[in-house]
């Protein structure tokens, strides 16, 4: 049939037949070769070397939740990019953050924002929250084969959950397992660093702009102790992507924001490289 529509102008009947209204399963029915999960992974475990990402910070406040990446992808030992983005709108209302094999990641947002699309188009209606990240989670665990020849994506998921009226946090394993986070997470090769960051310095209570300074924070302890993390960089004004997440949508902070965060953090760790202590009380 596709082959007799080709030069007519005409839709192939797959396009005018009912169906699902998720995007990868229409896909995976039409042209199932261009899904992720549908390639063949080497029968031999192989060592790729592909530039990889790393490190995400999120962190919720009253009304919202704040997303933060750092620009540095690395392949080996290299510096494969310095000014990579990190952190993506998967619709209105949420955010992904991507860890792990960069170009792999990239394309499973790319496909999760047309998923999240076609299913607001079908339906008439947006995905809950939780079935976003239901979703998100199918796709990591259709990656499984490629992740166990070292090419896994471990993305973050956040948004702002419009029925609760609360922001909420996603984190997942190469398996797509998946756990929701309260107050904080951070993924990629820095995250344990930036997690100990996050864990002195967040508190309940703080506004967005407090969350945005504390996953800045975050993203610059790990950075110190993390070789894979990229710190900011201000000769060539390269500075952390950082996106807000409220019931007024999405909105990623200018370069100029960021780096007026990032030169008062930088100036005061000149006086305390260790940065701010934990309050006792």
């Amino acid at each position: 049939m596709e082959a007799n529509t080709r030069g007519t102008g005409r839709l192939p009947a797959a396009f005018l037949t009912p169906g699902s209204s998720s995007f990868a399963e229409f896909l995976d029915a039409y042209r199932p070769e261009l899904l992720p999960a549908r390639r063949t992974p080497p029968v031999q475990p192989v060592t790729i070397e592909a530039p990889h990402g790393t490190t995400i910070v999120t962190a919720t406040f009253d009304g919202g939740v704040v997303m933060a990446g750092d620009r540095r992808a690395t392949m080996g030992n290299l510096i494969a990019q310095r000014d990579i983005e990190k952190v993506f709108p998967a619709d209105e209302y949420s955010v992904v953050g991507i860890a792990g094999t960069a170009g792999l990641a990239v394309e499973m947002v790319r496909l999760f924002q047309v998923e999240l699309e076609h299913y607001e188009k079908i339906e008439g209606t947006t995905l809950s929250l939780e079935g976003k990240a239901n979703r998100l989670s199918q796709m990591i665990r259709g990656n499984l084969g490629m992740a166990m020849q070292g090419l896994a994506v471990v993305p973050l998921f956040a948004g702002f959950d419009v029925d609760g009226g609360v922001g909420r946090i996603f984190s997942y394993d190469i398996t797509g397992g998946r756990s929701e986070e309260h107050g904080f997470h951070s993924v990629g090769s820095g995250s344990l660093f930036a997690r100990g960051a996050l864990k002195k310095l967040y508190r309940p209570g703080l506004d967005a702009d407090d969350i945005v300074t504390v996953c800045i924070q975050a993203l610059y302890d790990a950075a110190d102790d993390d070789s894979a993390t990229g710190g900011p960089d201000l000769t060539r004004r390269i500075f952390p992507v950082v996106t807000l997440v409220t019931e007024d949508g999405i909105r990623r902070l200018t370069s100029e924001e960021v780096g007026e965060i990032v030169r008062t953090v930088v100036d005061a760790r000149m006086d305390d490289p260790n940065g701010p202590t934990a309050p006792l009380t």
